[in-house]
């Protein structure tokens, strides 16, 4: 029986591949970025590919009087949310905290914290009317291991985790499962969107180490979610092999 999946910033990076590891595991999708247009392209090669149904909506997470239309609006379309995961999130900047912008801090906030509250209040209560749901949360190493240049993300991803641990014991009276992932370093737009269209400071993120891909964290959510009914994983940690840490990595 396919599921209704809702995922936030499956325009690109590790919420497309989110995408397409469902879509191909025979679940129907909500897709929800700001970029409309992608998800066009995203909902076509889907359902060609699948033979799954794709709703796209352009969300910004940020927008609470958006969010709420939104979800009221999916809602009328497909009745109920049987996953939901909060991928929407981002970095920006990498520099010590008396030298940050103000600019850059309050928008990873906006989005990585109160997009994911905004999203979640909509949709749990549709879970608890329904006795049943599983809501997977996007953190991060950062969350558990604070780095250099990053006190405010790292801030944000602690909180992602907190956020998840709060709300399953919110919902502990019903058949709701909450899932943190924390993956390591992963090899997508991130860093050139934290360096701000930066592309060769991007690139030299990556270089020198094998990297996780977008699918890899793809194939860990989609294990997640598949699991029986009275199996629930509260958190799972995905690092490269040569990364110890949050921001520790080997280099060749």
């Amino acid at each position: 029986m396919s599921r209704n999946v809702f995922i936030t910033g499956a325009s690109s990076g590790i919420g497309k591949a989110i995408a397409y590891a469902f879509g191909k595991n025979g679940d129907d999708l909500i897709l929800c970025a700001r970029r409309i247009g992608k998800l066009e392209e995203i909902k076509a090669d889907i359902e060609r590919r699948f033979g799954v149904n794709v709703y796209i909506f352009e969300l910004d997470v940020t927008k609470y009087d958006k969010v709420s239309k939104t979800v009221k609006n999916i809602l009328r379309k497909v009745s109920k949310i049987d996953i939901l995961i909060n991928n929407a999130g981002l970095a920006l900047g990498l520099e010590k905290f008396q030298e940050y912008s103000i600019t850059d801090m309050e928008i990873m906030i906006d989005t990585n914290v109160k997009g994911l509250l905004y999203v979640s209040r909509e949709i749990i209560p549709n879970m608890v009317e329904n006795n049943e749901g599983h809501i997977i949360n996007m953190g991060s190493t950062a969350g558990i291991y604070a780095y250099a240049g990053a006190a405010v993300y790292c801030a944000t991803k602690a909180a992602v985790k907190f956020l998840s641990d709060g709300i399953r014991i919110d919902t502990i009276d019903k058949n709701i499962k909450v899932s943190t992932l924390q993956p390591g370093i992963v090899e997508t737009d991130f860093s050139e969107i934290r360096f701000h269209g930066d592309k060769e400071r991007a690139k030299d993120v990556y270089l020198g180490i094998e990297a996780l891909k977008p699918e890899d964290i793809a194939n860990v959510a989609l294990y997640v979610a598949n699991q029986p009914k009275h199996v629930q994983i509260s958190d799972v940690t995905i690092m490269a092999t040569q990364q110890a840490t949050g921001f520790m990595v080997h280099k060749k």
